[in-house]
């Protein structure tokens, strides 16, 4: 038997050895603090904190189950009529309609027009998905030269998904003003306006991951203005619809203008971050939000949402106040300006390597902290940890 599996064995691998791709930063500094501190450790008296993770966390420092979630979760369990058939192509009907609503708002034209939704795997997988289309049929049939700009910095994932849907042109648009800590709004309308016709543009819908900084109302038109001068297409990513500033309404703005004001646009939507659905990728669940019976689920899933904003809003305040009252060197205020759950501290690597190192307070090399890391117990460790990496390396 050995001597005929021998016989068989092909001389050179199927699958041979390549590079192993290198670990994103949130989850390289994860590893790291789960080396010094092992899950179900109490972080505050340990003085071990995580400020990387991408996920909401109670004053508690503890993962939230929103209620509105326990009550959906408690209906379909409860359900007889529901199974787990297959679902119609484009996904569950009732869940596309009522996502496409809160996305869009009752009365957009999209809506009314009957424009195509279609239920994906999550953010990702959404994205994922209009990459794949546009580069089979936008701006011609299988084109991967239409060149896909990301802002600089983006979220990690945004090259990735382009760059494995085929695109060959991945390019970068300012966005980041390093020295203002704020939006570099004439770098970005430059790069647009520079940007061949019919170039693809990735859009944050709200609370821009990592910076945080959102453009004004103001500011948004002005990038719609360009854009349809230039034929630009609109890709946005809503992740954080309601997360930001507490009403969905508000987070939606730029998407819903955009779509007022005709243009062809993607948007890839998704419910993991303002409805704490981390590992329910497809979220089917949500089938009755927004129907008449489901009023209670829409009123409470609404009053959830802004529970988790408004406790960001006030670590921001408190930090920034903590900071400030320090006397901690360089200007605080972009950290309650910014918005979301994301701020661009402006730490630099030096400070960043202090802060790990002798603080263990782990954040992304870029200073990006998630601001639901902090709590009223940590808040205090965490100003005079920052007032101690910038003044010994300023």
């Amino acid at each position: 038997g050995g001597e005929l599996l021998l016989r068989f064995r092909p001389e050179t691998p199927r699958f041979p050895a390549g590079t192993v791709p290198p670990k994103a930063d949130t989850w390289s500094s994860l590893q790291v603090f789960l080396g010094e501190c092992p899950l179900g450790a109490w972080l505050v008296e340990r003085k071990t904190l995580l400020f990387s993770l991408a996920a909401y966390r109670t004053d508690e420092g503890q993962p939230w189950v929103l209620p509105v979630v326990k009550k959906v979760e408690q209906k379909i369990a409860n359900d007889a009529s529901l199974n787990h058939e297959y679902l119609p192509i484009l996904g569950l009907p009732e869940f596309r309609a009522n996502a496409s609503r809160i996305a869009l708002g009752e009365d957009s034209r999209a809506i009314k027009e009957n424009r195509v939704s279609v239920q994906c795997l999550g953010g990702t997988g959404a994205l994922r998905i209009g990459a794949e289309f546009l580069r089979r049929w936008y701006n011609g049939t299988n084109n991967t030269a239409t060149p896909v700009y990301i802002s600089s910095p983006s979220w990690e994932n945004h090259n990735s998904v382009f760059v494995n849907a085929g695109f060959k042109d991945i390019r970068a648009y300012r966005y980041w003003d390093a020295a203002k800590r704020g939006l570099d709004l004439e770098g970005l309308l430059e790069d647009m306006e520079s940007a061949p016709e019919f170039s693809i543009f990735i859009l944050h819908a709200c609370a821009h991951n990592p910076t945080g900084t959102d453009p004004t109302l103001e500011q948004w038109r002005h990038i719609a203005a360009v854009m349809k001068r230039r034929f630009l297409f609109p890709f946005f990513d809503s992740a954080y619809q309601g997360f930001a500033s507490g009403c969905l309404d508000r987070d939606a703005w730029a998407l819903r203008y955009f779509v007022s004001e005709g243009f062809e646009l993607f948007c890839a939507q998704s419910f993991s971050k303002n409805f704490g659905l981390y590992s329910e990728w497809g979220h089917p669940s949500w089938e009755w939000w927004g129907k008449p019976a489901g009023m209670w689920g829409t009123r409470v899933g609404k009053d959830n949402v802004k529970t988790m904003a408004d406790r960001v809003l006030l670590m921001r305040s408190e930090l920034r106040a903590r900071l400030q009252a320090l006397g901690t060197p360089g200007t605080w205020n972009h950290i309650t300006e910014q918005i979301g759950m994301f701020s661009f501290t402006g730490l630099n690597p030096k400070q960043v390597e202090y802060m790990i190192k002798e603080k263990h307070i782990y954040l992304m090399a870029s200073g990006r902290i998630n601001m639901c890391g902090l709590t009223t117990k940590n808040l205090d460790y965490v100003a005079s940890s920052i007032h101690e990496a910038v003044t010994k390396f300023q």
